[in-house]
């Protein structure tokens, strides 16, 4: 299974920015890849705030359309998420996923704290 570490996360105010960045122990090729950025707090369930396809295409939660980016680069096996005008409300642990078809991976977990 393919280990995922984040990293990139911390303390910012608020209309401030940070990049988070994944880096995985395998590759990140394959054709059915998908790579998301998930967050979490202790009142929420774990939500989706970014994906993207082996194909570059990309999806984002409505609450970051406009602020974030993902990117991802697949010679580095690497995903990152660079997050803009960061909102208190963006306070949560950001998590790394792959999924290859029924496989998913998880990483750790960064903290990000936007302070107001």
């Amino acid at each position: 299974q393919v280990q995922l570490v984040e990293s990139g996360g911390g303390l910012v105010q608020a209309g401030g920015s940070l990049r988070l960045s994944c880096t995985a122990s395998g590759s990140i090729r394959s054709p059915n890849a998908m790579v998301g950025w998930y967050r979490q707090t202790p009142r929420k369930q774990r939500e989706l705030v970014a994906a993207i396809s082996s194909g570059d295409s990309a999806n984002y939660a409505d609450s970051v359309k406009g602020r974030f980016t993902i990117s991802r680069d697949n010679a580095k096996k690497a995903v990152y998420l660079q997050m803009n005008s960061l909102k208190p409300e963006d306070t949560a642990v950001y998590y790394c996923n792959l999924r290859v078809g029924f496989a998913s991976s998880w990483g750790q977990g960064t903290q990000v704290t936007v302070s107001s």
